[in-house]
């Protein structure tokens, strides 16, 4: 690089008038003021690593009956998206110590961690300390001393830890400012065990969503994350934390250039609340919500397909009291634009139990304001976002019945497989609730309630369909003219 870039300052030097064949002075000044610009470019990390390296522990946790729990984790990866299963990888290592499978067995997971206060509190993953029966940190010194854990929060897969014995640590402070991309960065952790690696990148991109919880808004790098980098800190040039390294995306679990850590200020909220209680105590609003796609948009007569869609406002929650009901698009929360199901999800959960909020929604064709005091989440449908699938045929595919129940809606008794319903993932014993707003209880309500919604000019019709888990719309676009 440096040889290269020294050619291209010689020949600019040439273009303005210089001899360059000719060994002057010129030609000699133009190599030093490249390798300045080189010096510049890229700054040595060696002054913040030494001012941080102190505080990044390494974490080991025994396990006992590992055998059972790398099945919970197997049941918890079965719920992530295929293509998310198919590439995303945990890395908190592990290796298998006892070969009878009929005794309990005790495995040792690896990960990394950082001190964040002088008395011994320690940031690391949820998933490196699941289900630990004993933990230990390894100070970059090499002593190594107990810890227990105070408090796990799995939605955001963050936990603390506290060191048992009394001491003045080393501690690192976390970033008040959100990195740019583009911005340097270092990451310090424990991979393969190794211990005390540094590892340089920049930020590549910010909130990302990988399917991993339902407040994910990760920071991407690119600075090399591997196996046993959970829970370890990636540092600004500062030496401040701007992130939480917790997954990568690599078909063979080691790095490629694309990891995930969890920013700042998500671990400033989790830690302050595990610290003064060992739990996370969130917002709750009470609904079920999904994106609004654009065959939904122009089913609702959206300008734009952004928002929440409320699929259910759940009997006894907030939203259910103040009036919310399937249908309405959530569009602002306290004034800021709702981007989507999953945005709504994050801003509610950053909220906490007795907060009062202003709630902008789409209600036929028009914008309503309420207030509403969130109460406490109570389970893990409170919001759930449901990516619902689009097809633009309109060929349903799919035999109707009334309900034998008495029930509001219609039931799907068969679906073709090689229908439109089937892609967009209906199923027998689906019940239609809802078409184009309006609810239904016979197959010709069904019917008519299609050929009215393409009649108004919508170039999609839009149905509320409830499954046995939950209730979600589903937008069947009409084929074009």
């Amino acid at each position: 690089m440096l040889a290269s870039a020294a050619v291209v300052a010689i020949i600019a030097s040439g273009a303005i008038g210089g001899s360059m064949l000719s060994g002057s002075t010129s030609a000699v000044a133009g190599a030093v003021n490249t390798a300045d610009l080189q010096t510049s470019a890229m700054p040595s990390f060696a002054t913040v690593v030494d001012r941080v390296k102190p505080a990044v522990v390494a974490v080991k946790v025994n396990i006992e009956d590992a055998a059972a729990h790398s099945s919970d984790l197997s049941g918890q990866m079965d719920n992530l998206p295929p293509d998310v299963q198919q590439f995303f990888k945990r890395f908190g290592g592990q290796g298998q110590d006892a070969p009878n499978q009929m005794q309990p067995r005790h495995e040792m997971a690896l990960g990394s961690g950082f001190l964040i206060s002088a008395d011994g509190y320690v940031v690391t993953n949820n998933h490196v300390v699941e289900h630990a029966k004993t933990v230990t940190v390894t100070m970059d010194d090499g002593k190594t001393l107990d810890a227990k854990v105070i408090g796990t929060d799995p939605k955001t897969d963050l936990a603390l830890l506290k060191i048992t014995e009394p001491g003045d640590y080393p501690f690192v402070k976390l970033a008040k400012e959100t990195p740019r991309v583009g911005d340097w960065v270092v990451a310090i952790g424990n991979p393969f065990g190794l211990g005390g690696t540094v590892t340089a990148g920049i930020i590549s991109a910010e909130g990302r969503d990988i399917g991993s919880g339902p407040y994910d808004s990760f920071l991407q790098i690119d600075a090399p994350i591997n196996k046993g980098n959970s829970g370890g800190p990636t540092f600004n040039l500062k030496g401040e934390v701007v992130g939480v390294n917790t997954a990568i995306f690599s078909p063979s679990g080691g790095s490629i250039g694309i990891g995930f850590a969890i920013p700042a200020n998500t671990v400033e909220n989790v830690v302050d609340s595990l610290e003064h209680g060992g739990v996370v105590s969130r917002g709750y609003l009470g609904v079920q919500v999904q994106p609004v796609s654009q065959e939904i948009a122009d089913g609702l007569g959206l300008k734009s397909p952004s928002g929440a869609l409320v699929a259910e406002a759940m009997p006894g929650t907030p939203a259910a009291a103040a009036g919310l009901k399937s249908g309405d698009v959530i569009t602002k929360l306290n004034g800021q634009e709702v981007k989507d199901a999953s945005d709504l999800t994050r801003h509610v959960g950053a909220l906490k139990p007795g907060d009062k909020v202003e709630l902008s929604f789409f209600r036929d064709g028009s914008d309503k304001t309420v207030s509403i005091t969130l109460g406490s989440m109570k389970s893990e449908t409170t919001a759930k976002a449901d990516v619902a699938p689009t097809d633009s045929a309109l060929k349903l595919g799919v035999q109707l019945a009334p309900t034998t129940d008495g029930q509001q809606g219609v039931a799907i008794v068969n679906v073709d497989p090689d229908g439109l319903a089937a892609s967009k993932g209906l199923a027998s014993g689906d019940v239609i609730m809802e078409v184009a707003g309006k609810p239904v209880t016979t197959p010709s309500e069904v019917k008519s309630g299609i050929a009215k919604a393409k009649q108004e000019g919508r170039k999609s019709v839009l149905m509320l369909i409830k499954t046995a888990e939950a209730s979600r719309f589903v937008a069947f676009e009409f084929p074009k003219a």
